[in-house]
């Protein structure tokens, strides 16, 4: 059985007086994907702004592969890989010049840094691409580098903000795919926000959120007992209040 590489305890959040999460709790598995599916404004942003510390809450608890968050930052964040919604990488630097940068923030050698960078990007048919500028790559193969940025260092979680938006339908579908059959042969974690409901595989764990509250969560077969519906889409739908465009 798998254990739990990300732990989600009782989180709650506030801008000033207006609540953003309320009592988030769910944990994420390894080599397992859990989606993290809710419309605008459901609190998706928030909660991977605070599992990164790009906000600290004083409610609640999270927990990277057992460490906590709070009380141990270093070690716990050195166990994560994210892509952002909006890219994070150099686009004037080459592939290869990005990837280097992010292996020496995390202290990898040269040569260990060279052998992660060729092994993630040829993984991603990428390598051959490596000396190009990020600048003269479309969105598909500019997201296929920053998942393989996300990984160099070897995370146990890879969180993924909507990282298939504004990509085309075959570039979404190959991100879709390689990150599924990268949980499951890499046994990482991975929380992946989104509001595509075909983004999900009927293995997937799925935690439905709405105006910061957990409305459902399970696999997909106990998501949809729960709303007694046939599909994730309408699922969601009942689930939202038909708030998921």
């Amino acid at each position: 059985m798998n254990s739990p590489a990300l732990t989600i305890q009782n989180l709650s959040f506030a801008y000033g007086n207006k609540p953003a999460l309320d009592q988030v709790s769910f944990t994420v598995n390894s080599g397992e994907c859990t989606l993290l599916l809710g419309p605008n404004g459901a609190g998706k942003s928030t909660l991977f702004s605070l599992i990164t510390r790009l906000y600290d809450s004083h409610h609640g608890r999270i927990s990277l592969a057992g460490f906590d968050i709070k009380k141990q930052s270093t070690q716990a964040l050195a166990r994560l890989g994210v892509v952002f919604q909006q890219t994070t990488l150099d686009m004037d630097l080459s592939v290869i010049q990005n990837l280097r940068y992010h292996c020496a923030l995390h202290g990898l050698s040269r040569k260990a840094a060279a052998s992660r960078i060729q092994e993630e990007l040829e993984r991603l048919n990428m390598f051959e691409r490596r000396f190009e500028s990020v600048r003269q790559l479309n969105g598909g193969h500019r997201r296929r580098v920053e998942i393989a940025r996300a990984l160099l260092h070897k995370p146990s979680v890879l969180l993924l903000d909507e990282p298939t938006v504004g990509l085309d339908i075959p570039s979404r579908q190959a991100i879709v795919d390689y990150v599924h059959q990268l949980a499951v042969d890499g046994n990482i974690a991975v929380l992946w926000a989104s509001h595509l409901t075909d983004e999900i595989y009927p293995q997937d764990r799925l935690v439905i959120l709405h105006k910061g509250i957990i409305r459902a969560q399970g696999s997909v077969e106990e998501v949809l007992k729960t709303t007694s519906a046939d599909t994730v889409n309408k699922a969601f739908y009942a689930l939202t209040q038909g708030e998921a465009s």
